[in-house]
């Protein structure tokens, strides 16, 4: 059954950002919003936050991909 939620999400998620892309608004992408919601453009901590929290994501999602068992 969570195959079938993380299917619906994933295609959602696509329609959303393939429109934002296609209408060419600006402000409309999840990177846009991102980009935005941590001030990378213009604040030092907000571009260090982001950078941590990602690579955190990033390295504890690896980990659990390669090492979790069922």
């Amino acid at each position: 059954m969570s195959w079938i939620i993380w299917t619906l999400w994933t295609l959602l998620f696509a329609l959303f950002e393939t429109a934002a892309l296609v209408n060419r608004r600006k402000g409309d992408t999840l990177s846009e919003n991102t980009r935005r919601l941590f001030r990378v453009r213009t604040s030092k901590a907000g571009r260090a936050i982001f950078t941590v929290g990602w690579l955190g994501f990033a390295g504890w999602f690896l980990l659990h991909i390669l090492t979790e068992t069922m």
